[in-house]
């Protein structure tokens, strides 16, 4: 059977559906229902057919999910617009490669094990989910689950399986209407559908658990609105000193509201305690009495560097300042690929000839804490919140609540600010603890233990969020054993794809019995 162009249409259909699931198109349903065409059509085709409509799909969800990509290299990287939507497509094409094998793949097993491939496809799925997170620099955003962020009762899932389960069940779901459908047996949906609403219930009724009120504290986000256009180095020392103003004053307001933790976001001013010129050490000298005066601890988002004359490095940095001017300081460990380092510098060589845009970071090694009065919290850096294992990282080691910095201005008003903000909401869930997220142009917020936006600024505005946190010291089932589900996941998989490969080689070498002539 040939691909017709229902099959490609049905393909794109399913890729485009899914991405509509996520910020800031806000589908949200279409998550449980948008794989459905696309596994239907691979139930009839060849794995070379199933992979070439996987391609067709996954091109279509991530180049809806991600359409914000071009505009950063051509607006800030210097390089044409021609130029910036090639590296668009390539990105896109190499993500859409993971939909691509997870469909030849399932094929393949199909093929042998036509019934039982449909109980697998959720195992398949969340393996391509996990290998995603950590293949080559590692890029899971958008993993299905993360669809369905404000689903808060369904969510609570993710204390105990992470992201990868949410995906799990959503990914069971349409392959069990699907098969009974196609075997016209109504006991498999119906399985999946108490299936969905008993995880519905059990979110239901774990939400009620709420944290002892009684040993919260006030915390405030900052969120100064300053421009990503802006570049420090061209701007006038006058200009600079009254963003920092702007960042104290709003500070001053939230410690008169009663915050006794402040939280200042990633690249929002030029603060660098490490460095010896002139404007740092005024900045430094400001920051200081503001502690001191208020008793205030400050977390903020600077550039520090270390190292000896000849052999500097710089760190993307989270530094929190206690009113004894002690200090702690976290440096960002997974780096922006093309953004804040080149990666595999070997391959892309030319890249730093055709931009400046591209940093010279280097990543820190630790998963530092800090402490705010007697109580310990972890500060992944922007990027490094899309990646569930990391974050937990921070809460095994001792974290009872979590901050996160962030830069999202390079994006504007698009939808990844949203996309970002969304997957920070699950990362809380997993770990059960507060978590605060300041933003440079926003979206800020402070989140709940269950997943709840208590707070939430809007994008491009200059404000402050305020908001009670609860530490937290239980441990999820999550944060302790991590991603035991794609682990698992990844093993079944393995067995049942060599099985089918075993399978039809037999079948192969099996004798055509030859028809006996009348």
């Amino acid at each position: 059977m040939k691909i017709k162009i229902r099959d490609i249409l049905l393909a794109v259909a399913s890729g485009g559906l899914t991405a509509l699931s996520f910020p800031k198109f806000y589908l949200v349903f279409l998550g449980w229902i948008s794989l459905i065409p696309l596994l239907y059509i691979i139930s009839k085709k060849t794995p070379r057919q199933s992979f070439l409509l996987g391609l067709a799909a996954g091109f279509s969800y991530y180049a809806i999910l991600i359409y914000w990509i071009p505009f950063v290299p051509a607006h800030y990287g210097g390089l044409s617009f021609g130029v910036s939507l090639l590296i668009y497509i390539i990105l896109v094409l190499y993500l859409a490669l993971f939909w691509a094998f997870f469909c030849l793949l399932w094929t393949k097993i199909y093929q042998s094990f036509p019934k039982l491939a449909f109980l697998l496809t959720p195992f398949l799925w969340i393996s391509f989910e996990y290998i995603i997170t950590y293949f080559l620099t590692g890029f899971p955003w958008g993993l299905l689950g993360s669809s369905q962020y404000l689903n808060i009762y369904f969510i609570q899932l993710a204390s105990i399986t992470g992201v990868y389960g949410l995906s799990f069940v959503l990914v069971i779901f349409q392959s069990l209407f699907l098969y009974s459908m196609k075997y016209r047996e109504k006991a498999p949906f119906f399985i999946g559908l108490a299936l969905v609403l008993l995880i519905h219930l059990g979110g239901f009724l774990s939400i009620k658990k709420s944290p002892e009120a009684e040993k919260s504290f006030t915390a405030s986000v900052i969120q100064g609105n300053v421009s990503s256009d802006m570049y420090w180095q061209r701007i006038s020392r006058q200009e600079i000193w009254n963003y920092f103003i702007q960042h104290l004053e709003l500070s001053r307001r939230a410690y008169e509201r009663g915050s006794r933790l402040i939280v200042w976001p990633e690249f929002s001013v030029p603060i660098c305690f490490s460095c010896s010129e002139d404007m740092y050490l005024t900045f430094k000298g400001k920051l200081y009495q503001f502690v001191q005066g208020t008793r205030c601890t400050l977390l903020l988002g600077t550039n520090e560097k270390t190292g000896t004359q000849g052999n500097i490095q710089y760190h993307n940095t989270a530094i929190c300042l206690n009113p004894d001017l002690s200090k702690s300081v976290y440096y960002k460990m997974h780096l922006v690929p093309f953004g804040e380092y080149t990666p595999y510098k070997k391959i892309f060589f030319f890249l730093e000839k055709m931009t400046a845009a591209i940093g010279d970071i280097s990543p820190g090694t630790q998963y530092s804490l800090h402490q705010f009065e007697k109580t310990k919290f972890g500060s992944p850096i922007c990027f490094e919140i899309i990646f569930p294992d990391l974050v937990r990282k921070f809460v095994k080691k001792g974290a009872n609540f979590l901050v996160t910095i962030t830069n999202d201005g390079w994006y504007e008003k698009s939808a990844a600010p949203y996309q970002h903000f969304s997957i920070a909401v699950l990362r809380a869930v997993e770990n059960r603890r507060y978590l605060l997220r300041a933003a440079t142009t926003g979206i800020s917020g402070i989140i709940d233990p269950f997943g709840r936006i208590l707070s939430k600024s809007e994008l491009m505005t200059q404000t402050y969020l305020t908001g009670y946190i609860t530490p937290y010291q239980k441990l999820t089932f999550y944060t302790k054993f991590g991603d035991i589900l794609p682990r698992a996941s990844l093993t079944l998989a393995a067995i049942f794809l060599i099985l089918a490969f075993v399978k039809r080689k037999d079948e192969r070498k099996k004798p055509r019995l030859k028809k006996k002539p009348f």
